[in-house]
């Protein structure tokens, strides 16, 4: 063996041992060992894992690719819009409408503070959506209302100056136009093939540009809610017909589309039910029926134009159909007149008639009637069935041009305010009011020409029959002046033994009173009363 082969042997001999014993030491010392990850970096690539076999789950999975398809469909037709307008005084609950607690238009996140460029205006922003390739725009009128300026951002980050064609306060409508072509227009749907129970997705600008183009989805909640005291109560009440849904609306949803399964635009988004401001549960929208009708007259005319039948109206009562023999409670109830020329008053109708039908299609709530009569053309004759204590009657009404909304058909609900708790056990009729003949200078002092005569309602017994309804009292703190009543049954009322006596002539233990009510001018306004007796 050479001398080099018997020096490898040697070394061999020395470090094999060596190493044995430094992999024994090793291993008792617990030095660190290879982590799994680099393990698999080094040799082994992670796998892939399929999605789990759920059965039943298809349908989800869908309806899921539905809602997205939707969305995708529908959104480049949204648009966000920012207004300026001259700085007002007016209190926060004035710049949302004049709402009652609880209710709120979202018009977005209004900035009273100016910007340091232009310290005397205020912005908002609130939402719109396209209907045309050219650049209409539908939107909300308190989106846009006295605005200086208007801009609308689309989808694609495009900014354009938007003109306003023209706004409509009564129904909350708005049209805008944009100079541009090769648009996406939504297509619009129907309000009235709607069903409660549909699935629906809310498209908008909530809290502000940090969540524009935002979708929520929900379900039509109820269809042709009304009464809500969303509005200017100085320039008369809204024509309502609101579509409810729980899909979230917030702040600055105000005109976006409220959208079906379809991709079909059903509504506006308009206003919430919501004590803190934000979404808690309930939101309003126009329906697009209504709001495709106002817009086509602002594009063609830049206004509305309404005819009426001259008559304050309230939706009928269970009081109503029992007093008329009504199988159900359904039609409208003619409250008063607004002048001696109404339409509908020289045609023969009478306060307490109750309108079932308008040229044979039946009525069944006064948005219902607005709308129904509304958009007829100023000087057309309509068919007008109402029902009264002596039966059916038709009525040919030939319809005036309407300037003022409670001219037309308004529901005629006076500010009642909430009646004051009343602990007297003592009625004075089988009502359970009791009240004091009317004279002169008290008809001055409630707000009455002085030649009313009728009896003042001083209060009302609790749990009476007269309790269920909301009458105007003369006691400190209500928000509306007192109630006379002016007649019984048709029949005028000047004392309580008139009262009494006209209380026999009840009709299915119905009996209707006419309420006369003061206004500044002393001209005061009048309605009617059913009351059911015990």
């Amino acid at each position: 063996m050479s001398t080099r082969s018997l020096n490898w042997l040697k070394l061999t001999a020395v470090v094999a041992p060596a190493f044995v014993l430094g992999l024994f030491v090793a291993g008792l010392l617990d030095f660190p060992r290879p982590g799994l990850a680099q393990v698999r970096n080094a040799h082994t690539p992670i796998v892939k894992v399929d999605a789990p076999r759920i059965p039943g789950a298809r349908p989800l999975v869908d309806l899921s690719d539905a809602y997205a398809a939707v969305a995708e469909a529908v959104r480049p037709s949204v648009v966000y819009i920012q207004s300026e307008r001259p700085m007002t005084a007016e209190p926060q609950a004035q710049l949302f409408g004049q709402l009652p607690p609880g209710f709120v238009i979202p018009r977005g996140q209004r900035q009273r503070r100016g910007r340091q460029s232009d310290p005397q205006l205020e912005h908002g922003s609130g939402s719109g959506f396209i209907v045309s390739n050219d650049g209409y725009i539908l939107t909300n009128n308190h989106v846009i209302e006295g605005s200086s300026k208007v801009t609308v951002r689309l989808l694609n980050g495009r900014e354009y100056t938007a003109k306003i064609v023209g706004t409509d306060k009564d129904t909350d409508i708005g049209v805008l136009k944009i100079d541009a072509t090769g648009l996406t227009p939504a297509a619009l749907g129907s309000s009235e093939a709607t069903r409660v129970g549909e699935w629906v997705l809310a498209i908008g600008n909530p809290l502000g540009q940090d969540l524009t183009f935002t979708v929520t989805q929900g379900i039509v909640s109820a269809k042709g809610r009304a009464n809500l005291d969303v509005g200017d109560r100085d320039g008369g009440k809204l024509i309502q017909d609101y579509i409810q849904t729980d899909a979230v609306i917030n702040r600055g949803n105000s005109g976006g589309p409220l959208v079906n399964a379809r991709g079909e635009v059903i509504g506006i988004n308009a206003a919430i039910a919501s004590t803190t401001g934000y979404f808690t549960g309930y939101a309003f929208a126009v329906p697009i029926d209504l709001a495709r009708r106002v817009m086509d007259q602002l594009v063609t005319r830049g206004h509305v134009e309404r005819a009426g039948l001259g008559i304050f109206v309230g939706d009928a009562s269970r009081e109503d159909a029992e007093y008329l023999g009504l199988p159900t409670v359904t039609g409208v109830r003619v409250e008063s007149f607004p002048s001696e020329t109404s339409p509908a008053k020289a045609a023969g109708m009478q306060p307490g008639d109750v309108i079932v039908a308008i040229d044979g299609e039946p009525i069944k709530s006064t948005p219902q009637l607005q709308q129904t009569v509304g958009f007829r053309r100023p000087g057309e004759t309509v068919k007008v069935d109402i029902v009264r204590k002596d039966g059916k009657h038709q009525y040919s009404v030939r319809l005036a041009s309407v300037d003022q909304p409670n001219t037309m058909a308004d529901a005629a609900t006076p500010d009642a305010g909430t009646r004051p708790e009343n602990t007297s056990s003592s009625g004075k009729n089988l009502l359970g009011l009791v009240t004091e003949p009317l004279t002169a200078a008290t008809a001055s002092d409630v707000g009455l020409p002085s030649t009313t005569r009728g009896l003042l309602i001083r209060s009302v017994v609790d749990g009476s029959p007269a309790s269920s309804k909301a009458f105007c009292l003369p006691d400190e703190g209500m928000q509306c002046t007192p109630d006379v009543i002016i007649s019984v049954e048709g029949k005028p009322v000047k004392t309580d033994e008139d009262l009494k006596a006209a209380l026999g002539s009840a009709v299915h233990g119905v009996v209707t009173l006419g309420i006369a009510n003061g206004t500044k001018d002393h001209k005061g306004t009048t309605r009617v009363e059913r009351i059911r007796l015990r």
